[in-house]
C-alpha cells in the first residue's frame, strides 16, 4: 500500500471519527447545562473533563481502525471487525442524542450497555488481527464502563428528570 493511501486512510478514519463526535456533541449541546442542573453521585467528574477524554478516546479509536484497515482493507475478518466498530460508533452518537437531547435516562442506559458490548466485540476481533489496535480501544471501553455507572448513577438520581 502506497504512503498517500496509509495517509489518506488515516485521515478518513480521523475525519470519520471525528464526524461521529461532532454529531454526537451537537445531541449534547446543553449537556454542560443540563450536567450542573443534575443531582450527581460524589464521584462524578466535572464537565471540563469530558472533552479532552472524549478527542483522545475518539483519535485512538480511528488509529485502530486505520491499523486494521492498513494491514488488511475491508476483507474477511477485518471486513467483520471494522463493521462492528462502526456499529459502536453509531451507537456512541446516539447515547449523547438519548441522554442530553431527549433525556432518556433508562433507554440511555440500556443503549450503553449495547454500546459496551459492541466495544467489546471490536475488541476482540481486533486482537485477532492487530493487537496494538486492540489495546488502543482499551481506555474506551475503561471511560464507557465509567459511564456506564455514572449514567444508571445519575439516571437513579433524577427520576423526575430522566
Amino acid at each position: 500500500m502506497s504512503l498517500m493511501k496509509q495517509i489518506g486512510g488515516l485521515l478518513g478514519w480521523l475525519a470519520l471519527s471525528f464526524i461521529v463526535a461532532a454529531i454526537g456533541g451537537w445531541g449534547s449541546a446543553n449537556a454542560p447545562v443540563f450536567y450542573r442542573e443534575l443531582t450527581l453521585p460524589d464521584w462524578a467528574p466535572a464537565a471540563w473533563l469530558f472533552g479532552p477524554v472524549w478527542t483522545a478516546l475518539y483519535t485512538m479509536m480511528a488509529i485502530a481502525a486505520w491499523l486494521v484497515w492498513r494491514e488488511y482493507g475491508f476483507t474477511g475478518l477485518a471486513k467483520r471487525a471494522l463493521q462492528v466498530n462502526l456499529v459502536q460508533l453509531a451507537l456512541n452518537m446516539l447515547w449523547s442524542w438519548l441522554f442530553f437531547a431527549w433525556y432518556l435516562g433508562a433507554v440511555s442506559f440500556v443503549e450503553i450497555i449495547l454500546l459496551w458490548c459492541a466495544i467489546l466485540a471490536t475488541i476482540v476481533l481486533y486482537w485477532r488481527l492487530n493487537k496494538a489496535a486492540a489495546i488502543l480501544m482499551l481506555p474506551y471501553l475503561a471511560w464507557v464502563s465509567f459511564a456506564m455507572a455514572l449514567n444508571y448513577s445519575i439516571w437513579q438520581l433524577n427520576p423526575y428528570v430522566l
